[in-house]
């Protein structure tokens, strides 16, 4: 009846479309790879630091397994997250940055240099926002310079299609650049050119807290655990009590404190942060966001602070 050959048409035809639909898509993820660095094809170098949503180790890490459990989590069922590609146009969002404006203003071309063009090499992590490189540029400038030489920083590249977006990168900008403490992590400075938004960072030599504690065969001696615990808790304290505006942070754990040379704790990752209670104010509400097991039970029940 002639259905066989009918049937054998729609066969080769669709298999002919999904290789072509196959090509397509190989075709766009070399373009971003070639753009962004190797990420996805990396991650069996480097080591994962995402135990919630923007955990990102800065610093060269042992090559380990990623782990299931260190995947983000977000505790209620409503989106947390903005999609980077909801930008409107840069011209919005360069009046939002007035309040960073002492910080370093970057170039892509700049960055793409410095982390010698984002090369697998120069991968130390990758979290919820995205990928993490390391980089050096002038100790007073933007200009990149040769790897070992200038100021040695970690370079943060947003994702489009990951778990973050322009609004947690906005509030990165806005906490770490009015924020001054020697237990938060230092933000050197920013670019935000055409779709790219990148973060650059002080390099922390150690890596995170949690490499060290979960990660490494060598445990740390209790002196080290306890100045890194001072070291976090006077981090949190600037933040609730001393600021110039309260801030509540949402992400306290152990992939977000980071280590310098001297084991120095130093908060990191301000996506998720929130400006505290102000004035008659005694407390405030937010969605529930932050990582099982480190969210205290009141706060999930409640979504007070």
């Amino acid at each position: 009846m002639g259905f066989g050959h009918q049937s054998r048409e729609v066969v080769e035809e669709n298999s002919s479309r999904k290789k072509k639909d196959g090509g397509e898509e190989e075709t766009g993820c070399w373009v971003k790879l070639r753009f962004m660095g190797s990420c996805m094809s990396s991650r069996s170098r480097v080591d994962n630091s995402v135990s919630g949503r923007t955990g990102t180790h800065y610093a060269e890490s042992e090559p380990t397994k990623e782990s299931s459990g260190d995947q983000p989590v977000v505790l209620v069922s409503s989106t947390t997250t903005s999609n980077g590609g909801s930008a409107s146009s840069t011209p919005k969002f360069s009046e939002e940055l007035r309040v960073a404006s002492q910080l370093r203003k970057f170039t892509f071309i700049d960055l793409k240099l410095a982390t010698r063009n984002f090369r697998p090499e120069s991968l130390l992590g990758e979290g919820g926002f995205g990928c993490v490189f390391k980089g050096w540029i002038e100790e007073n400038g933007t200009a990149p310079v040769k790897p070992g030489t200038g100021l040695t920083v970690a370079v943060k590249t947003l994702n489009i299609d990951g778990l973050q977006g322009h609004k947690e990168w906005l509030a990165e900008v806005d906490y770490l650049g009015n924020l001054l403490h020697p237990n938060l992590v230092k933000l050197v400075g920013y670019c935000i050119e055409d779709d790219h938004r990148l973060l650059v960072y002080e390099f922390m030599p150690r890596g995170s807290l949690e490499n060290h504690l979960f990660r490494r065969s060598l445990p740390l001696p209790w002196s080290i655990r306890m100045k890194i615990a001072l070291g976090a808790a006077k981090g949190l304290a600037f933040l609730h009590e001393e600021a110039e505006r309260p801030v509540i942070y949402r992400d306290f754990k152990t992939s977000n404190i980071l280590l310098d040379a001297d084991y120095n704790a130093k908060l990191s990752d301000f996506g998720l942060a929130k400006d505290g209670p102000e004035g008659d104010k005694t407390h405030v509400s937010t969605r529930v966001m932050g990582t099982y097991g480190y969210a205290a039970p009141e706060y999930v029940m409640t979504g007070m602070w």
